[in-house]
């Protein structure tokens, strides 16, 4: 799918929160078998919820416990990341 039909915008307010555009109805149910509104919550459930809601508990750590753990939960992140592309590759 060409990146250039779909692109989020930010909608400020108390709290902000992120949206999806775009053109997403046919190509999108094509590809994944899903409906617009099906993208709608996906979108809203993984970036509005889970996304943000991992970002605050960073906030969180962070404050607690500093900003030197980021580098290491970045490389971590990252070799877990490669394992898991290594046994994608595998099957």
């Amino acid at each position: 799918m060409d990146s250039k039909e779909l692109h989020v915008e930010l909608r400020v307010g108390q709290p902000s929160r992120m949206v999806i555009k775009g053109t997403y109805g046919e190509k999108i149910h094509k590809a994944f078998g899903v409906t617009r509104q099906g993208v709608r919550w996906r979108f809203q459930h993984i970036f509005g919820k889970i996304y943000v809601e991992a970002f605050e508990t960073i906030l969180f750590i962070e404050k607690n416990f500093g900003t030197q753990l980021r580098e290491h939960a970045i490389r971590i992140s990252k070799e877990r990341y490669a394992l898991r592309q290594q046994l994608n590759n595998i099957k």
